[in-house]
């Protein structure tokens, strides 16, 4: 019952709430954003939903408007060039992702769940497809994302996410969003223009 329909519910109820409670906040980041760098304040990237499905995912832009479109920061050749001074700390609170509200609002994500995969990330898709990771709705957080986010490998994140889909439970969520609160005011996890740093074994 949770799954099928009381956790799309909780999606819509939490994402009314954020937009009401954050539209000044996103208001002012945008403007902060405009100010250093012109062009939109937002930007859209092609990512994988529930079952493939690619979908326009929004977040506020933390690089530069000459920075190259659907390729992963760790990826970039010295990504540092490209991050607005504005952008790292928003990157820091992970605030550059609050728009991703509106995803959740429209069905394309929810609150918990996979991270939605850049169109392009075949390595990740394809672990993913082991634990059935792609046949879920992707999430603004998920169990990855608070237990080594940009410090996992590939094949290890796909092992949380795949984890992810067998606890996934209103009780979980729970946890989940509460951790992620923890981590974004600790930072655990992240890693400037960096993924897989730490080597778990």
């Amino acid at each position: 019952m949770y799954k099928l329909f009381f956790k799309r519910f909780l999606d819509i109820i939490l994402s009314l709430t954020a937009l009401i409670f954050l539209a000044v906040p996103m208001l002012i980041f945008a403007l902060i954003i405009k100010h250093e760098d012109k062009g939109s304040a937002f930007f859209t990237q092609k990512r994988i939903g529930k079952h493939k499905k690619i979908f326009l995912m929004y977040k506020f832009r933390s690089m530069k408007t000459n920075t190259p479109h659907d390729t992963p920061t760790h990826l970039l050749s010295n990504p540092e060039q490209y991050i607005l001074r504005c952008g790292k700390w928003m990157r820091k609170y992970s605030i550059d992702e609050l728009p991703q509200i509106f995803n959740i609002l429209k069905g394309d994500m929810s609150v918990v769940g996979p991270r939605p995969a850049l169109w392009n990330q075949y390595d990740l898709l394809d672990e993913r497809d082991k634990y059935g990771a792609n046949d879920i709705r992707p999430g603004l957080t998920g169990w990855a994302q608070i237990n080594g986010r940009d410090e996992l490998e590939i094949p290890v994140k796909a092992k949380f996410d795949g984890e992810y889909v067998k606890r996934e439970s209103f009780m979980f969520d729970v946890i989940c969003i509460l951790r992620t609160i923890t981590n974004v005011f600790t930072h655990e996890g992240v890693i400037e223009g960096g993924t897989g740093r730490n080597e778990h074994k």
